[in-house]
């Protein structure tokens, strides 16, 4: 019996040690809370309700259905031959000549050029979208565009803090550019853990705007969460963005459900040459987590923006659907609203003003209608809100 306890001791042991090593691992990436003044801050935005920020619709989620599902995996839900991708570097050289162009480098992160300013969005270089270098969702591809070969960039923005959208690696290395960063209030605790200047940050609460250069940065409500521990820890905010330059402007959705700020955010700041609306990573287990694409069509209108790029597709499994069932749910969606539609290769160098042609990139395979699996909001105060999911006639 003493050598069972014995046994047991070391297994204890060595499990302790096994963990300890595990939070080491992570710990550098997870960030910082805000403290002091900046806590004080927080707590007096109208986002802040009872010790963390809190959306003013209720988010549901099906955690058994809708979270422990996405450790399985389907056909189809990754790709099975390389993606095609294109290394815009050369473009680069030159500025857009209609003043306004975009690159997607997949997911979420883009460069946009926006008459003489150059902003990153969401930037994510690393393997994979986790707190560990060797676990969790795996990027299909390289980076199109390393950051050395970007051009000038003159900010970096940030809608929150999960790791597909926060990224310390990537962070750290447009620091070592000296760029600034414009981030949603709790995000610069983050940042100054890992390095970043207090001088180059700037934290917006919705609503509230920076400038760089002539350009102006709007940050705009989303229904979302943040967390860098779980998935709704609140103590970061979360946000969309508006860019409104003296020619052209560009509103970016972030991660958001559907919610009734867009009509507004469209009558405030729009109209807008693109929207760039996320359309990947859903699931009818949360709803209120991602629009889905015939949500997003939606939300292009509701903007009143001329050009649409789908984004938050195309490079990482974060749900269950096809990894190509968003472009063409949007792309169905569009048709029967009359949205015109941009889906470039990842780290192509587009001019949406310019209106081009893009040849279709991606392989036919099958994938669900909205009709079979449709993403509606809870809690949404349009009942007409349904029309999104249904097909045109």
């Amino acid at each position: 019996m003493k050598r069972f306890f014995r046994y047991l001791a070391i297994v204890f042991a060595l499990l302790i040690v096994v963990l300890g090593a595990l939070a080491l691992t992570a710990w550098s990436n997870i960030g910082a809370l805000s403290q002091g003044d900046h806590l004080v801050r927080d707590e007096t935005s109208p986002q802040w309700d009872d010790g963390r920020f809190a959306n003013p619709q209720p988010m549901f989620i099906d955690l058994k259905g809708g979270i422990l599902q996405l450790f399985e995996s389907q056909p189809g839900e990754e790709p099975t031959a390389p993606v095609p991708t294109v290394d815009s570097s050369a473009v680069y050289r030159m500025p857009p000549a209609s003043g306004l162009r975009v690159s997607w480098f997949g997911h979420s992160s883009m460069l946009l050029e926006i008459d003489g300013v150059n902003v990153v969005v969401d930037p994510f270089w690393s393997e994979r979208t986790s707190p560990f270098s060797w676990l969790g969702p795996k990027r299909w591809y390289a980076p199109p565009v390393s950051i050395e070969h970007l051009p000038r960039v003159d900010v970096v923005v940030i809608s929150h803090d999960h790791y597909d959208h926060l990224d310390r690696e990537s962070v750290q290395a447009f620091n070592a550019r000296g760029v600034r960063f414009i981030v949603p209030l709790g995000i610069g605790a983050h940042l100054e853990d890992w390095g970043v200047p207090p001088d180059h940050i700037t934290e917006l609460d919705w609503w509230q705007e920076a400038m760089v250069g002539d350009l102006r940065i709007v940050s705009t409500p989303s229904r979302h969460a943040s967390g860098r521990l779980s998935g709704n820890s609140g103590h970061t905010l979360w946000t969309g963005y508006a860019l409104v330059g003296p020619a052209h402007r560009v509103f970016y959705s972030s991660d958001t459900g559907m919610n009734d700020t867009f009509v507004d955010v469209g009558q405030r700041l729009g109209p807008f040459d693109v929207s760039l609306i996320e359309t990947g990573q859903y699931d009818a287990q949360w709803p209120d987590w991602h629009l889905g694409p015939e949500q997003a069509v939606r939300v292009h209108q509701e903007v009143r923006a001329r050009t649409m790029i789908p984004v938050h597709w195309g490079l990482v499994k974060l749900a269950h659907h096809a990894w190509t069932e968003p472009p063409e749910r949007v792309l169905a969606a569009a048709r029967c609203a009359n949205v015109d539609v941009l889906v470039p290769e990842p780290g192509q160098a587009v001019e949406p003003t310019t209106h081009p042609t893009i040849a279709r990139w991606w392989p036919s395979i099958p994938w669900h209608t909205a009709e079979q699996t449709p993403i509606i909001a809870t809690h949404h105060g349009d009942p007409a809100n349904r029309f999104a999911s249904q097909a045109c006639p």
